[in-house]
């Protein structure tokens, strides 16, 4: 509960807007073999909220599949939930029976590796499309971006929006800028989007 105080805060542009939240999964059943909190339906709730208060907050989260137990419609009802969660930034693992993790003494049935592949696969394309979809909303807009790097081979600045930590998420690209130093805060106007990265020009 105390985040919520935290997105006025991002609200009011006193901290960065970005969360990093690891939900794991999204169905009940899977939660509860994870021993994780299982309302899902409440943390869509919160997230309407959060993002009613602050529109430009980013939620990365990562997610588990194949865990241990792992039925289809398991994984059904984590897409399902993702569609509806619309997570700015979501990474995705396949489970791997760690020597010593509880998991291994559930006693439920393993994923079938190709299971595990097939599902990570199905999984990061949803993500993709959530992700390009958010970022193809964000073309037209000016904001505020911190320079990584100076990419003199393909004449660009390479940098980073307030939604995206380094090494993590995305780019901003800046084609032509290559006047610009490293640490330098410039404002762009984004004017075009890729699945997980933004090309913009300087105002």
């Amino acid at each position: 509960p105390h985040v919520d105080d935290v997105i006025e805060l991002m609200a009011e542009g006193k901290i960065l807007p970005y969360l990093d939240i690891p939900f794991q999964h999204a169905s009940p059943t899977v939660l509860k073999s994870m021993r994780r909190p299982a309302n899902q339906e409440k943390v869509l709730e919160r997230l309407v909220k959060w993002r009613n208060i602050c529109p430009d907050i980013a939620i990365r989260s990562t997610f588990i599949v194949g865990f241990p137990g792992e039925t289809d419609a398991d994984f059904e009802y984590l897409l399902h939930w993702m569609k509806e969660a619309r997570i700015e930034r979501a990474g995705c693992f396949k489970y791997e029976p760690v020597t010593g993790a509880k998991a291994n003494d559930l006693g439920l049935p393993q994923v079938p590796d190709a299971v595990k592949a097939e599902r990570y696969e199905r999984f990061m394309e949803v993500q993709q499309q959530i992700s390009a979809e958010v970022l193809q909303g964000k073309i037209g807009r000016e904001i505020n971006v911190l320079v990584d790097e100076i990419d003199l081979e393909n004449e660009e600045a390479v940098a980073r929006a307030p939604w995206d930590a380094p090494e993590i998420d995305g780019n901003v690209f800046i084609p032509g800028a290559t006047n610009l130093k490293v640490g330098d805060m410039v404002k762009v106007k984004i004017v075009d989007a890729e699945e997980y990265d933004l090309v913009a020009e300087l105002v």
